[in-house]
């Protein structure tokens, strides 16, 4: 990442977690297929990847605010609960609103806590080495819920992090200004003297909203 125009150099980096720091193993069709599989279950897999794009970006936050903590890995799970009936539905699955659907909702959820279901891109651990060896102070912001954490920490990342922020227990999701605040105030920081480092609309308009530089990353 290079120094762009204006900005002073920053003291801290902001980063989202999926699509810039990690990415599926394979796509989302192909995974729900596959776990569905062990079940007993047949999904179309082009048909899930032709509707959970819509259904994700349609979808309420992933956040909470003023749940207990002791609560939060269930509306975790129902949340997640509602958007796989939603998929169910939308491709005709005759699995859809049966005792079946809440076994694969779990099934699915665990699958995805699992870090063998997601890959770290090839020039993340050098970058991260690298910029802690610069100095800086390195924050993870994402709109993901209490797995990341342990996803992190299995896939080699949390060594290199002072923070991981997220959504459903920040009580908002980008781009809402809210977890980048939070991130701001575990790393001691301002707003001006940290970049933010994303691949969404969100990420820039949260970014912005809370008075942080933003730069994007287009990961194929």
């Amino acid at each position: 990442m290079s120094k762009s125009s204006g900005w002073p150099r920053p003291r801290g980096l902001l980063l989202d977690a999926m699509g810039t720091l990690i990415g599926l193993r394979r796509s989302v069709g192909e995974g729900y297929s596959a776990v569905a599989e062990e079940l007993g279950i047949t999904l179309d897999a082009r048909a899930i990847d032709r509707v959970f794009p819509a259904i994700y970006r349609q979808a309420p936050p992933l956040a909470f605010p003023g749940l207990p903590p002791a609560e939060l890995g269930l509306a975790e799970l129902r949340w997640w609960q509602d958007r796989i009936e939603t998929v169910l539905e939308q491709i005709g699955s005759p699995a859809a609103g049966s005792v079946g659907s809440d076994e694969l909702s779990e099934a699915l959820f665990a699958h995805y806590g699992r870090a063998d279901a997601w890959q770290v891109y090839p020039d993340v651990p050098a970058r991260l080495r690298r910029w802690r060896a610069q100095g800086l102070r390195l924050a993870v912001v994402s709109n993901f819920d209490g797995r990341l954490h342990r996803l992190l920490a299995d896939l080699g990342l949390a060594q290199w992090l002072d923070a991981v922020v997220i959504s459903s227990s920040a009580g908002a999701a980008k781009p809402d200004p809210a977890p980048f605040h939070q991130a701001l105030a575990a790393l001691d920081l301002q707003p001006r003297q940290v970049w933010h480092v994303g691949d969404s609309p969100e990420d820039e308009a949260g970014a912005r909203a809370a008075g942080v530089a933003c730069v994007l990353v287009r990961r194929s």
